[in-house]
């Protein structure tokens, strides 16, 4: 990635907002193979590896990891004040949640109701649609990860990056970011149908917890942001050249924390008036931030899921590779 930042011209117009993608909910009878799994056994050699996201449900106190081989289940009773309800523990020895080995790629806990998850990607190897159907498009779970249902886009769409917001009229906002075209999509009916947003090439973005319309992502020329619902981006002016980007809930006062193409772990305030602190090992994969009484940031790096409650000057091994 580029280390320089520049002030980028605004990337990228959103076509049409009446040009909208209808697509009929599936609905649970065509769940791309992935129920016809949940019931059965986890495959024999799944293991968790190459995870490309991680994110906590303050609801349940669980924490997941969105890999290759499916969705994990990540330990955390060994940590101290982490999050906001009872940790989780470990369950990673049974496999991916469900028995499910799907590519999951983009990944989020939806808060708009408690045990619903949002990803994407590719099925599972082992399911009969996964050579009909290479891509999710946009699945849901609504039992905390143990089965999944289709949403929108099978068969066309593979999200690399997820993220959510709830609207004043409750409505969930699902943004999305279609790696085989290059395009911020976004969804104002809980990923039913969709609008395109930037053309852009990206590595991650976030909602802003403040702002529904607010997104930050990151890229290779630094932190761009969006004030119009992911329309267009303009550069972050001091920004770090971030890798990986989560929001800082308004309770825990806001702002960004990311890590660097470094491994150098930086928070900002609201006002995105930047802090360094310590690093992560080697090149990572997946990040969050985790609100609690103290908060907590996760990582995928060289050494596994790792946690640290100080920003990275001290880690703490949840699962190694």
């Amino acid at each position: 990635m580029m280390n320089s930042l520049r002030l980028l011209p605004a990337i990228g117009v959103m076509r049409p907002f009446s040009r909208r993608i209808a697509v009929a909910g599936l609905g649970v009878a065509t769940l791309l193979g992935l129920v016809g799994c949940a019931a059965g056994a986890p495959s024999a050699t799944a293991e968790l590896e190459h995870v490309h996201g991680l994110d906590y449900d303050p609801a349940t106190g669980r924490t997941y990891a969105a890999a290759h081989s499916g969705l994990w289940l990540i330990p955390t009773d060994t940590l101290t004040d982490y999050g906001t309800t009872t940790p989780a523990t470990d369950t990673t020895e049974d496999g991916p949640l469900g028995g499910v080995a799907q590519d999951t790629m983009g990944f989020t806990v939806s808060a708009a109701a408690e045990g619903t998850l949002f990803a994407s990607g590719h099925p599972d190897p082992a399911a009969s649609e996964a050579l009909e159907q290479p891509n999710l498009g946009l699945i849901r779970s609504i039992d905390y990860g143990d089965s999944w249902e289709s949403v929108s886009l099978p068969g066309e769409t593979d999200f690399h990056d997820i993220a959510t917001a709830t609207l004043p009229d409750g409505q969930t906002r699902v943004y999305g970011y279609d790696s085989g075209r290059g395009v911020v999509r976004i969804s104002d009916d809980t990923g039913t149908t969709w609008a395109d947003g930037a053309s852009i090439a990206l590595r991650d973005l976030t909602v802003d917890a403040a702002d529904p319309d607010r997104v930050f992502a990151s890229t290779a020329e630094g932190l761009v942001a969006s004030s119009d619902a992911g329309r267009t981006f303009t550069a972050v002016p001091g920004a770090p050249t971030l890798y990986l980007i989560d929001a800082v809930p308004e309770s825990a006062g806001g702002g960004l924390v990311g890590v660097a193409t470094d491994g150098r772990i930086w928070t900002s305030t609201a006002g995105l008036e930047w802090s360094g602190h310590g690093s992560a090992a080697g090149a990572v994969e997946a990040f969050s931030y985790v609100e609690g009484q103290t908060p907590w940031i996760l990582a995928f790096d060289d050494r596994g899921v790792v946690a640290s409650s100080d920003f990275g000057q001290e880690w703490t091994v949840l699962r190694s590779r």
